[in-house]
This record gives structure tokens, C-alpha cells and sequence, in this order.
């Protein structure tokens, strides 16, 4: 109160005659939101209080702390006067590139809570509306890239940045709503924000459909091996498998569960950054439960446990996945290419061997097993079916493949491993919101296959396998 009194005394002594301390200070507060052309030094703004006006309260905008009173002159901080395109930016988490509608920023000078207010969940939603987010016509269709049950996947622009997207349009049915896979997939990957996982960056919905607006990636990791003749630079095996477990792990720290991991849902750009896709199937499991499905996972990733019915699963489902995926990638072909529940199940033993109890405790009271009456496999060397991958390469894959889940190697534990030492130790540092390619020591190397160039346009983009767009 003795700093407002002292700080009206002095002002008093610069007044005409005629006006009154709050006259004044009123006129100032009006002169706040209109901009001026004079500027002071460390980024300050002067303004003149000798233009006529009443309406505005002292109160709304004077602080003794924020205010600088000179030579007969009040001085402002500038970001007390001015939104910029940055602070909008930064205030609801958008995107650098995005194009502010015009005149949008001088609606919110007038109208929004200062920007030391925290921002509540109904301002932030009405101000992503008015820029155009969740809106149908701000994104562009260019092509159809495919067509499933539920939804129909395009290729599209965005307004808003100009960048390419995913358009993912689910079909609403008015009995039965949004499909369950829509409803986890939304509610996952908006919480989880990391560098090797695809980026959700809009919701539409529309009385017919819910469309979700994803990056665009260029291609998947099927179409990368088809595009290379399956015949893959070793390096760049290297490379994908560790962004593979980088994604999984940071999913496994907070509790959630792909459950569907295969080439077709692993997405790849032109960079060679690979992210997560598709987690229509996914779970987030917080504390040990039997609720789950033993009906997930595409059948060749599928480990044997699952397929011989457990629903007793956590973050291991994943891990024999990533096995699949890594020898696919260095020997150019499926590990177990099965095409029933018990033909999976059969390649499995014939090349690991016929589980017993003391590489699977309690194996022989799974009804399941017993009634299959397999044959008395015994393992065969792995250097025999993927002779391109070192010694060490063949011991990170083996500790994925066990049959008794709790012993297969986590995804944290799996990038600790000396197989990823050529990569040097700055990927392990890395924020997580990083990609590993902005380490000079990190680049891909020419795949073998190609002919051209390391990587190629298909010009085949219509026929994705991503199971992210069905």
C-alpha cells in the first residue's frame, strides 16, 4: 500500500490541472492496448498518458512491480502488451510451423486471461477451435490409401502448416458408436509424446465419422524391406531396432502394451526415423490382471504362450515381437511364418526345440500343449538361419525368443546391450523427444538391395501395408 501511495504522489506532480490521479491512470490503461511505434532500450515500451479515456479499471493492468516511472514517462514491459505468434505457440503447445489465423491474435490481445494465468481446459479447447483444430475443412484430402472395416486411411495436407497427413476417417454407427479400437487408440497416444512414436495431432468428429489426424511417414517397415529386396544394410538393422525399443521402452515405463507389433505397424520416413503405430490394440496395464485377450497380436509375432491361450501377459508379449522383427530384418524373411495357431506353434518348436520344464516351468499341465502331442524338437544353432547377424546379434535375439516370459529381456535392458556399442554412448542421453538422427555419428547406410538410390520412391504409395490405416 506505501509503494501504490508513493508511486501516485510522484505521477501527481506531472498531472494538468484539470484531471485527477485515476483520470490519469485510466487513460494509461486505455493507451495499454493500443500499440505504439516507440520503443526504450532492454525491451521496454514507452506510452504517452495525455490521450482521453475513461473506460478502462487502473486495477486490471498497473502493478508498482511491473511499472517504471521516468522522467515525467511510465514504462511497460513488452510482454505486458503484446501476444506474439511464439507465446501463442508455446501457451497451447502448438506446433512451430502453424499459420495463425488472421486476426486471431488481436482478438486474444482483447479477450484472453493475461499470460501468467494458468489456462483453463475450456479456454485451451474454444482457442484450438478458433485456429482451426478439430475442424473437417481444416485438412485437405489428396489420395486414398486404403480401405478397411471400420475406417478409410488418406493422404492429406494440413491448412494449418501445410504439411502432409494421415487422415484416419472412422464410420460412425449409430447403434454401436465409435469402435473400441478408436476410443484406446485416442486415449494412448495422446498421452504419449516421444520421438519413436507416431504423432496424433488432431481429432475431428462429425455426427458420421471420427477422423484422426496423424503425421504422415513415407512408408513402413514391410515396404522398406520390399523396396531394398529384403536384403537390408546390417547398420541400418542396427539403427531400426534400437528406435523399435526406444518407443517400446518409454511405452513400458509408463504401463502400456503394443500388442501388436509387425513390420506393417512400424512407420519410416525419409530420414529413416521409424515410430510406433497403430495402438487400436494397445492396453495400459497398471497392476497384474487375467481381463485380457489371448486373441491379439498378429499371428506371426504371436508368442507361444499367447498362443496357447494365456491371457496372463505384461510387457514380455511385446519383447518375442521384437525378436520376430529383428531376424526378419537381418535375414530378409518371417521367422515363423505359420498359418494356424498349431502350424505357429510347430515352426516354433522345430527351430528353438520342444519346450520341457526346465526351459518353461509348468508347460506340461497346459491342456493346450498336451493335446497338440508335438514332437521331442531339439534347438537348432541360429548362426544356420541368419548367418549375417554376429555373435552378438545372436544372443540380444535369443534372449527375446525364450518361452518363459518374465526371463525374456525388457526393452530398457535390451538397448543396454553391446550389440548397439557402434552407436555410441549419446543415444542412450538423448531427450526423449529427440530422434536419434540428430547425432552425426547416427546415419543410414546404402541397403544392398536397391539399385538407385538408398531410398527410393516406390511410386507405389496407394498400396501401403500399414495396418494403421485399416
Amino acid at each position: 500500500m506505501e509503494k501504490m501511495k508513493r508511486f501516485k504522489r510522484r505521477l501527481s506532480l506531472t498531472l494538468r490541472g484539470s484531471q485527477t490521479i485515476d483520470e490519469s491512470l485510466s487513460e494509461l490503461a486505455e493507451q495499454m492496448t493500443i500499440e505504439e511505434n516507440s520503443s526504450k532500450d532492454n525491451g521496454e515500451r514507452s506510452l504517452s498518458y495525455l490521450i482521453s479515456s475513461q473506460q478502462c479499471s487502473p486495477s486490471f493492468i498497473f502493478s508498482p512491480n511491473t511499472t517504471k516511472y521516468t522522467a515525467g514517462r511510465l514504462t511497460f514491459p513488452k510482454s505486458r502488451l503484446r501476444v506474439c505468434v511464439c507465446d501463442v505457440n508455446k501457451r497451447l503447445s502448438l506446433p512451430a510451423d502453424i499459420r495463425i489465423p488472421d486476426g486471431y491474435l488481436e482478438k486474444l490481445q482483447l479477450s484472453s486471461p493475461p499470460f501468467d494465468q494458468p489456462l483453463s481446459r475450456r479456454s485451451r479447447r474454444a482457442s484450438l477451435s478458433e485456429i482451426g483444430f478439430g475442424k473437417l475443412e481444416t485438412y485437405i484430402k489428396l489420395d486414398k490409401l486404403g480401405e478397411g472395416t471400420y475406417a478409410t486411411v488418406f493422404k492429406g495436407r494440413s491448412k494449418l502448416t501445410d504439411n502432409l497427413v494421415a487422415l484416419k476417417e472412422i464410420r460412425l454407427e449409430h447403434e454401436e458408436g465409435a469402435p473400441c479400437t478408436a476410443i484406446r487408440e485416442v486415449s494412448l497416444l495422446k498421452d504419449l509424446k516421444h520421438a519413436n512414436i507416431v504423432t496424433l495431432h488432431d481429432i475431428v468428429h462429425t455426427d458420421k465419422s471420427l477422423t484422426l489426424v496423424f503425421e504422415y511417414l513415407d512408408k513402413d517397415l514391410k515396404q522398406y524391406m520390399d523396396d531394398c529386396g529384403n536384403i537390408m544394410s546390417m547398420h541400418n538393422v542396427k539403427i531400426f531396432l534400437f528406435q523399435i525399443l526406444r518407443g517400446l521402452a518409454y511405452c513400458h515405463r509408463r504401463k502400456v502394451l503394443h500388442r501388436d507389433l509387425k513390420p506393417q505397424n512400424l512407420l519410416i520416413n525419409e530420414r529413416g526415423e521409424l515410430k510406433l503405430a497403430d495402438f487400436g490394440l494397445a492396453r495400459a496395464k497398471s497392476v497384474p490382471t487375467k481381463t485380457y485377450s489371448n486373441e491379439v497380436v498378429t499371428l506371426w509375432y504371436r508368442p507361444p504362450d499367447v498362443l496357447l491361450g494365456s491371457s496372463e501377459y505384461s510387457t514380455q508379449i511385446d519383447m518375442w515381437g521384437v525378436g520376430c522383427i529383428f531376424y526378419e530384418m537381418a535375414a530378409g524373411r518371417p521367422l515363423f511364418p505359420g498359418s494356424t495357431v498349431e502350424d505357429e506353434l510347430h515352426l516354433i518348436f522345430r527351430l528353438l526345440g520342444t519346450p520341457t520344464e526346465d526351459n518353461w516351468p509348468g508347460i506340461s499341465s497346459i491342456e493346450e500343449f498336451k493335446s497338440y502331442n508335438f514332437p521331442k524338437y531339439k534347438p537348432q544353432p541360429f548362426i544356420n538361419h541368419a548367418p549375417r547377424l554376429d555373435t552378438e546379434g545372436i544372443e540380444l535375439l535369443l534372449s527375446f525368443l525364450k518361452y518363459e516370459s518374465k526371463k525374456r529381456i525388457s526393452a530398457d535392458d535390451s538397448m543396454k546391450q553391446s550389440y548397439f556399442k557402434s552407436l555410441g554412448m549419446r543415444v542412450h542421453t538423448l531427450p526423449e523427444s529427440i530422434s536419434i538422427f540428430t547425432l552425426k555419428e547416427v546415419q543410414l547406410q546404402r541397403d544392398p538391395g536397391y539399385r538407385n538410390s538408398s531410398y527410393p520412391d516406390t511410386g507405389n504409395s496407394k498400396s501401403r501395408r500399414q495396418s494403421m490405416l485399416f
